[in-house]
Formats: structure tokens, sequence, C-alpha cells
């Protein structure tokens, strides 16, 4: 169960941890905020991710401060998370700024470890031109997944990128399906 102290956003994290595969480069926890510095695998990018405890409203001004905490650390993406919402504003800022908003329905335990959630990951620059050769098909005649998805916000995946999903089935064996993420 929850330890005493740790909490619901910190949970979150370490699922971002395992399911993206960052590498955990510093942690530091004060009363209002935990920081966590961590290591992108594929862009070798460091990136920020802050927890805010508690069902706040994160509006600009907790916004500029993990800006302000990006410029410190000299590291150009962010991520917020919290249990709380974020205004408007925070939304249409955020992007422009690199700053990732996880929703407070981000899961908080491994979601593919569920029997009915089948295995999802990003395809690599080269399997994908691969993939989109082999077919003969331009990436927005793939069928479609939503970047909204609970698996793709977990996974990482942006709009313009081909996810394949594996699932397992009992004529089959394995069943491979590829879907192109959308707004």
């Amino acid at each position: 169960m929850l330890s005493e102290e740790e909490s619901v956003e910190e949970r979150k994290v370490k699922v971002l941890l395992k399911l993206r595969k960052y590498k955990l480069i510093k942690k530091e926890k004060d009363k209002e905020v935990t920081t966590y510095v961590v290591e992108t695998p594929k862009e070798k990018e460091k990136l920020l991710i802050w927890c805010i405890p508690e069902e706040k409203t994160v509006g600009i001004t907790y916004l500029n401060r993990i800006i302000k905490a990006m410029k410190e650390a000299k590291i150009e993406r962010g991520i917020l998370i919290t249990s709380g919402r974020y205004t408007h504003s925070v939304k249409q800022s955020a992007k422009k700024k690199k700053i990732e908003l996880l929703p407070k329905t981000f899961p908080v335990f491994d979601i593919f470890e569920h029997d009915l959630v089948p295995k999802h990951e990003i395809l690599k620059e080269k399997e994908r031109k691969k993939l989109l050769e082999q077919f003969k098909v331009q990436p927005y005649q793939l069928p479609q997944i939503k970047a909204s998805d609970p698996a793709v916000k977990v996974i990482g995946a942006k709009p313009g990128d081909i996810l394949r999903i594996i699932r397992k089935s009992p004529t089959a064996g394995e069943h491979i399906a590829y879907r192109y993420v959308v707004e």
C-alpha cells in the first residue's frame, strides 16, 4: 500500500520512470514540491519532473516557478504532476515552454501488467520508414489512436508518432497492429 511519506504523485513518477525508461539522476523534496531530474533514454537529455502534492489548482505562478527551476538547472523540458487541476492559461503556456502536464487520471500503477492491456511501443525512425515503405502508405493513412489514450500518455507518445501494439492471441499467438497518434 501507500507508505506515509509517498504521495500519489510520487507513485506516478515511479510509473513514468519504469515505463518511459527514464534514468533518475537526482530527487529533492521540500514542503511544497518534490523535484526529480531524470535522463531520457533516446535523446539523452535531462528532464525536470515537478510533483505538487494535494489537490491544488495549478496556476501560472507554479508554471513560472518550474520554468525558472528549468532555466537554473539548464534543462529544456519538464513534466508537471498534480492531483489538482490546471488553469486554462497553464494549459496554453505549457506546450510552448515544452512542459508536459500529466492529467489527474494518469495511472499510479503499471497498466501494462493487466492481461487486457496489450504492449504499446513507439517505433524508432528506422522502423517507421521501413513500415511506411512496406505498406506503401503515409502515416495519416494508418488507423489512429488519440494522444489522450491512457496507454499513449503513459509511454509518452506524441501526435505524429507511430505505435506498435502487440496483443496475445489464442489463434495467432501474437497479433501486431500499428496506430498513428493524433491530437
